[in-house]
Order: structure tokens, then sequence, then C-alpha cells
């Protein structure tokens, strides 16, 4: 039996995508981070504004997409599965941290297009499991 692994992110991008190529069979990875801002108010009723910075993962045809399409300072919205990574570092030490594999990406307005005819052309390009 499954159980629920689902998240739902929104943010923008901290850095362009970087393009990973996995194994002999060559699997496109597109790996991204995006800024995640909370804002609330603390005990004193002072306003705090939390950041939190997430590693996102997204494989195949959303990988192409998200190569060609994403920059620096886009917003997205996010929506996958949590995926624990685990591995030996050079010294033997232990470590693990968690990341977001994509399975839903849409893309926010790219507040460097000129025209809402390019960003019509994005969205013709992309393939149905990405929207705008």
């Amino acid at each position: 039996m499954n159980n629920l692994n689902s998240v739902l992110l929104e943010g923008n991008l901290v850095r362009d995508p970087e393009e990973v190529v996995i194994g002999e069979a060559a699997t496109q990875m597109a790996k991204f981070s995006i800024a995640v801002n909370r804002f609330f108010k603390n005990a004193q009723s002072e306003p705090v504004e939390e950041v939190m910075f997430i590693s996102i993962q997204a494989w195949g045809a959303l990988a192409k997409s998200c190569l060609q399409y994403l920059q620096k300072g886009r917003g997205v919205r996010v929506v996958g599965r949590l995926r624990q990574e685990r591995w030996t570092d050079k010294e033997g030490g232990n470590k693990e941290r968690i990341v977001v594999v994509a399975e839903h990406v849409e893309f926010k307005p790219d507040p460097n297009s000129t025209s809402k005819a390019e960003q019509a052309q994005e969205l013709d390009a992309l393939d149905p499991e990405i929207a705008f």
C-alpha cells in the first residue's frame, strides 16, 4: 500500500536550471531551486519573513521544457513528491537530503517577456504536463 506523498509549492527560481544527463540512456534531468516565502507575526506581533530554499528535480520532457523556459527569478508552481537521497561522503560519513521530484510545473508569466504573444508561443510549445 502506498502512503500519500504529495507536495505543492510556489516560489521563484534562485538560479537558472542546470541540466544533468544520467546514465547510458542519456536521461535528461533539470535541477533547480526555488525560494518559498512565508510571512507571519511572532509572539510580539512583529512581522517575520521565513524563506526556505527547496531543491527541485524534473525529468524527461518536463526537464526539457524547464531548461528551455525557466530562468532565475521566474515564478513557478510545482506539484510533486518528496524523495530522500542518501550517500556516503569522502570521509565515510552518512549524508541525506530531501528533494522534490516535479510531476507538474506551472510557469508564471515571464517578467522578461515583452508580449502576450511570446507567452502564448511558449504555451503552444509545452508538453500537456506543463502549464502557465
